[in-house]
């Protein structure tokens, strides 16, 4: 009889998750686990700002179909209580950190599918390294970014630069557009550009101090950042204005603009639980 009365207890509590997973399709909202990846043949690029070679190989590696959104995340603070709004320590993150939640725990839902934003680059990467995977590199992010719908390298293209370049040129507004809003490149990962600015791991590995424009000077301070004068390609504005807006980051800025995807070596390409 004890049995028979545990099997009846056990039917709501199933259909119950049936019926949050049915609501949450109806609402377009997937589940807020498991990340897709995609890979990402590796190659020689030529990055911005180089120091020594001006080709970069970049090995093959997975990268995030989508930002990471804020049901995502939800479920990371709720099983890794430091990183919740009230516990968080300034060092890892300052005061804006998770703004837009109306608390530890909550958000409007109309936001869940959306990128997770005023997150700092240390919670960003505890993020992925409990999923097990890490944030991608510089050389990874701008690699894949290089991409249109059609091909692995469209920054040929001015009707590709100038689609960047308007994005870049318009503020970003306090109700940010689902994942998966924008444009499907062809490596098939959404929202390269055009939804949110993006950590990567050493975000600050090209770095110059003091005013200077011809100090080259390296702050071995700053994540073994290194110092380098000039571009490969001054007409690539727009991948100027990434450069500058990494190397204006701290690692416990919390933005409302900034977001995070993973990123795994090739070795390790899954679906994340």
């Amino acid at each position: 009889m004890a049995t028979r009365n545990l099997a009846v207890h056990k039917l709501p509590i199933l259909n119950v998750a049936a019926f949050l997973l049915i609501l949450l399709a109806v609402l377009g909202i997937p589940p807020a686990s498991g990340q897709e990846f995609r890979s990402i043949s590796g190659g020689v690029y030529t990055p911005l700002y180089t120091v020594g070679e001006k080709e970069v190989k970049v090995k093959t590696f997975a990268l995030a179909a989508y930002p990471v959104t804020n049901a995502q995340f939800l479920e990371f603070v709720r099983a890794n209580p430091k990183w919740r709004r009230s516990q968080v320590k300034r060092v890892f993150a300052e005061a804006n950190y998770l703004k837009g939640w109306t608390g530890d725990l909550t958000f409007d839902p109309k936001i869940a599918n959306s990128p997770v934003v005023s997150v700092s680059w240390f919670a960003a990467r505890a993020y992925c390294q409990a999923q097990g995977s890490r944030l991608p590199t510089q050389d990874e992010w701008e690699f894949a970014a290089r991409a249109d719908e059609k091909s692995i390298n469209a920054t040929g293209k001015p009707e590709f630069r100038k689609n960047i370049l308007d994005w870049y040129s318009k503020p970003t507004t306090a109700n940010l557009s689902k994942v998966g809003s924008t444009f499907q490149n062809v490596y098939g990962v959404h929202d390269m550009h055009g939804l949110v600015w993006e950590w990567v791991d050493d975000f600050n590995s090209i770095l110059v101090t003091g005013e200077s424009r011809g100090d080259n000077a390296i702050d071995r301070g700053l994540f073994c950042a290194a110092g380098v004068s000039g571009s490969t390609d001054p007409s690539d504005y727009a991948a100027y204005m990434r450069y500058a807006f990494r190397s204006s980051l701290k690692s416990n800025y919390a933005l409302g603009n900034l977001g995070f995807r993973c990123a795994m070596d090739s070795n390790k390409e899954r679906k994340s639980p």
